[in-house]
């Protein structure tokens, strides 16, 4: 995952610190003006190169091919994107200024007394730090968005994508449950307390991913948060088919109509791919409160009809996997 490893961030006194005992020990190893040169050398290049990095972790959010449509729609519901890529930006121009110093005053610490060299160097010291000292801000923006977006559960955009949605017990983490062998992989995402179910299966040797994002989908669009709403626009990227399931006894808790609008609002937002509506609990049929208009009838609980809906899912994704070029 792009945010996984992305490294700590130094505060800028961590940086300043660093550099100026780094450049101490480099000093005490020379004498005279080889001293000096070398303390300024040694400090220039750790702040220079330290900020480089900080910003050449980072995926680049402007270009597709760093950063997933998913991902980046995800990240910004997390954190602010344009604050972060401007952090980014000023952390970077601090790196060149820091090079630019060392080289404004290497040439004046050579061929002069050491008492002036010294005094040279302890300018460029000061102007060294001011710079650093000027990006604390963005330093710890680009540190708070290391720590958000790092332990985002691991979802892969290019992997044929499956989306389960409806009202709270339904039977949808039960069918994610069911249909990949194994108790599905939950993990929370910071815009919900509730945790996102992940499963995977396979059909002809290809990966499929399914996911329950309960907390995001089970209500109405104008009853989400704008947190909520941007990850729900992330779920569009990532989705290549949607299940809504529907409880027709209404032992969920939610009248049968409640439960249609959902559907509609969800297949509204989703129209670019196919949006099947999947009524479970058909073992208990007796029960349900009206007819409905259906794609597919099943019950999780004695497996009827359980695979027929994830093959449909399946056909409906078409997915062909890229094949190496054939001459």
């Amino acid at each position: 995952m792009i945010f996984e490893d992305l490294p700590t961030t130094p505060t800028s006194e961590e940086l300043i610190d660093k550099a100026f005992s780094r450049a101490a020990r480099a000093g005490k190893a020379k004498g005279g003006l080889e001293a000096q040169q070398s303390m300024l050398q040694t400090a220039a290049n750790i702040i220079s190169d330290n900020l480089e990095n900080v910003v050449t972790a980072w995926p680049d959010f402007a270009y597709e091919d760093d950063v997933d449509p998913f991902y980046y729609e995800i990240a910004d519901a997390i954190v602010d994107v344009d604050r972060l890529r401007q952090s980014l930006s000023e952390t970077m121009w601090a790196s060149r200024k820091a090079r630019e110093i060392h080289q404004e005053y290497q040439p004046k610490l050579r061929k002069t007394d050491i008492d002036t060299a010294r005094k040279h160097r302890k300018q460029a010291f000061a102007r060294l730090a001011d710079i650093v000292e000027q990006i604390d801000d963005e330093l710890l923006y680009i540190n708070e968005s290391r720590n958000d977006l790092r332990d985002l559960p691991e979802i892969n955009p290019d992997e044929p994508t499956i989306v389960v949605a409806g009202y709270p017990n339904v039977g949808k983490s039960s069918f994610v449950n069911d249909v990949t062998n194994a108790r599905g992989e939950t993990a929370s995402y910071p815009f919900t307390t509730k945790g996102i179910g992940l499963g995977h299966f396979e059909r002809d040797h290809i990966r499929y991913q399914i996911v329950d994002t309960p907390g995001l989908l089970d209500r109405k669009p104008e009853e989400r948060n704008e947190i909520e709403s941007q990850a729900v626009s992330a779920i569009e990227h990532l989705a290549d088919c949607m299940l809504v399931v529907l409880d027709p006894s209404g032992e969920c808790g939610y009248p049968l109509e409640s439960q249609l609008e959902l559907r509609d609002a969800i297949a509204a937002q989703f129209e670019d791919v196919p949006v099947f509506t999947v009524a479970n609990k058909v073992d208990r049929a007796e029960h349900w409160t009206a007819d409905v208009e259906t794609d597919y009838e099943m019950s999780v609980e004695t497996g009827e009809n359980v695979e027929t809906v994830l093959d449909a899912a399946v056909e409906a994704i078409g997915y062909e996997p890229e094949l190496p070029f054939e001459e």
